[in-house]
């Protein structure tokens, strides 16, 4: 793979790609792929992200910090994937929605 920028769809595939080598997708795999499991597996990987920030505002490894970005974002891709959600799409229409919310009111 070369440094080029890539989409979320090209982004998505890589991931799968990975997936399927690691033979993640086998009905006998001992790490299903399931929904249910990709979103424990993404908050926990939230989680990890937390521990960067555990009693400091400073980010101190910023290597490992994008590290375990990288692992919610693959984890994020893959379960939008396998639930059928085309999360460009679903970003997009976030944002539109968000215009027109106001969080400062009462």
């Amino acid at each position: 793979m070369d440094n080029k920028r890539l989409t979320i769809l090209e982004l998505t595939e890589e991931m799968h790609a990975l997936v399927k080598s690691k033979g993640w997708y086998e009905t006998d795999s001992k790490r299903p792929q399931t929904p249910r499991n990709l979103a424990v597996s993404l908050s926990i990987e939230a989680a990890e992200i937390l521990e960067h920030f555990q009693f400091t505002d400073e980010i101190k490894d910023r290597e490992e910090l994008g590290s375990e970005l990288a692992d919610v974002m693959l984890y994020l891709l893959q379960l939008a994937s396998i639930s059928g959600i085309d999360l460009e799409e679903a970003v997009l229409k976030k944002i539109e929605k968000n215009k027109a919310r106001n969080w400062d009111e009462k």
